[in-house]
């Protein structure tokens, strides 16, 4: 079988190049794929029947090309012989080799196989670059392969973190690379620059077809500038390490090209991507991200919202039980999740029970104190949170200046707190404003345990924020497509008909209800003094409850026989 081999790679070589097409799809032979320089190509590998992957007639003006393969989330190995070391393969769902070429040399192979016990779809394309390109993962230190073109993905439910080696200068066929860190002047690797950019796949799109497709768009250096956003760009003396908020659910793939200013000449890394879940999982994966939790949460706090957003300034009470649930639930999800390791359903509830109480003692404060602008605050702070969110949901959280974490908070808190201070002479405004747009983002809240929106990401950044340490350093970028621009219509057209709706039915009404304690402490003065109000002759609550259960062991005793029963006497 090996001598069958290598007489039909003979061949191979020997023949003339045939035309390339676009894409190909099947096996050149059984165990044998044959590749064209810059042409996708799509097949499947199985456990026990690995490949030879072959690329014939490499042009002569070529330094140096980098072969990647990509699958969806099975893993597959890459490997430049089949004896497979650390130093010589790669494992993984987006890996390549970079193949050094050697003069005269217009072919190479390398071994492909996958440990996966189901058929794994793979899409490979080998591509070429010239001796004045950079080298990608040229300069490796950290990685296992002696050059690693590739990009390396870690993700938690906070943040997604890509690293890559760093590159070197290119250099022609025969000659040896230029040394790493001989010095740090313009003729060093230091000169190179490293651009990070990002491509959003299209929101809930988890099919294996719509990922390898795009992929296409992310390998070549003029495709991937002309689709992707470039997010950073990383000079030599930076770390090759970039941190970017994780999208659950949100398939993105990401790529880094190196560039050399002085040659104007650049080289694009293997794309890697990833959906912050895992397709494998039982529970909990990319295929059902909502938890039965979170959904029943999050649909309550939807229909109360609802309400809040048309009839919050008219059920005053019913207004203030909703803001101190959320502020109460806010502050207490975060030090339970950040001190302690309780379950994901278990603190929900908590903090479901803790948002309730938060919303009874506002309620009881308003009821016992009556103190109108301190209810206010609280109203207007949320309105102020949210408003905040939202700016920093904008390309101004990404600023650089807002990495430090107290630069953050401090503005955060500024513009939070400002909000109810611009509107103190206006309170009744200020109460239908936070009713409409607080309202109705809890319908936003709510779409997002069934479906994905970038949408819910403005709360959840800062969320995000203040339980993770780390994720100061996330870029947060989201992608904003079709669903995202529906809900953001309903969003606002529940929040100005909710408006609307309550300053047309308020006008000419008072602007707050009075004191409820005072209410009920003179209507309890009147009841004592006015002899004719008939509750005046009402029997005090003690007297009342003890006829009550004398009346209800009534019920119980038995009926008295008739006749005398007189005991005898002795």
């Amino acid at each position: 079988m090996g001598l069958l081999r290598l007489l039909v790679l003979a061949v191979l070589v020997s023949e003339p190049s045939v035309a390339s097409g676009a894409e190909t799809v099947g096996n050149f032979s059984e165990g044998l794929l044959e590749f064209s320089v810059g042409k996708f190509r799509y097949f499947k590998l199985k456990r026990p029947s690995p490949e030879d992957a072959i690329l014939r007639h490499i042009s002569s003006n070529a330094s140096f090309l980098i072969f990647q393969i990509h699958s969806q989330y099975q893993n597959t190995t890459i490997s430049f012989s089949k004896a497979l070391l650390r130093n010589t393969s790669g494992t993984g769902t987006d890996k390549g080799l970079v193949f050094i070429l050697r003069p005269e040399q217009s072919m190479c192979t390398c071994h492909l196989e996958t440990l996966d016990a189901e058929p794994v779809q793979n899409m490979a394309v080998p591509l070429s670059y010239s001796e004045r390109d950079p080298v990608p993962g040229g300069c490796n230190l950290e990685f296992d392969l002696d050059i690693d073109p590739n990009i390396y993905l870690e993700y938690n439910f906070f943040e997604t973190t890509l690293k890559f080696a760093p590159a070197n200068l290119g250099y022609a066929r025969g000659t040896n690379p230029l040394p790493c860190d001989t010095g740090t002047g313009r003729d060093s690797r230091w000169r190179l620059l490293y651009d990070v950019y990002q491509y959003f796949l299209p929101e809930n799109d988890l099919t294996q077809e719509g990922l390898l497709k795009h992929l296409q768009r992310m390998a070549e250096v003029p495709q991937v500038k002309a689709n992707a956003i470039k997010v950073v760009t990383l000079t030599a003396n930076d770390k090759t390490s970039v941190s970017f908020s994780s999208l659950r659910g949100q398939g993105v793939i990401y790529n880094v090209i190196v560039r050399d200013p002085l040659l104007n000449t650049s080289a694009a890394y293997v794309p890697a991507h990833t959906y912050a879940c895992s397709f494998e999982a039982k529970e909990d994966n990319c295929s059902s991200l909502g938890r039965v939790s979170t959904k029943v949460f999050f649909t309550l706090f939807a229909l109360l919202g609802l309400f809040i957003c048309f009839f919050g300034h008219r059920f005053w009470k019913t207004e203030l039980f909703f803001i101190g649930f959320i502020f109460m639930g806010f502050f207490f999800y975060i030090p339970i999740t950040r001190l302690t390791l309780i379950t994901y359903d278990v603190r929900l509830i908590l903090t479901a029970v803790a948002g309730s109480v938060g919303g009874l003692l506002l309620v009881a404060a308003w009821w016992r104190f009556g103190i109108l602008l301190f209810c206010m605050v609280c109203v207007g702070s949320v309105l102020g949170f949210l408003i905040s969110s939202v700016m920093f949901f904008t390309l101004l959280g990404n600023l650089k200046i807002f990495q430090d974490d107290g630069v953050f908070w401090v503005t955060f808190s500024c513009i939070s707190v400002i909000i109810p201070v611009v509107f103190i002479g206006c309170l009744r405004i200020l109460n239908i404003l936070t009713c409409g747009f607080i309202g109705s983002y809890s319908v936003v809240l709510a779409f997002d345990s069934y479906s994905y929106t970038s949408l819910s990401h403005i709360t959840l950044n800062v969320l995000k924020r203040a339980l993770n340490v780390n994720f100061h350093r996330a870029f947060t970028n989201v992608p904003f497509q079709t669903n995202d621009f529906i809900i953001l219509a309903v969003w606002g057209m529940l929040a100005v008909s909710g408006i609307t709706l309550q300053i047309r039915r308020e006008r000419g009404r008072p602007f707050f209800p009075p004191h409820p304690y005072k209410l009920w402490k003179r209507e309890r003065e009147r009841r004592v003094t006015n002899v004719l109000d008939p509750s005046y002759h009402i029997p005090p609550l003690r007297e009342r409850l003890c006829g009550r259960l004398t009346q209800i062991k009534e019920l119980f005793r038995k009926e008295q026989t008739a006749g005398e029963r007189t005991p005898l006497l002795l």
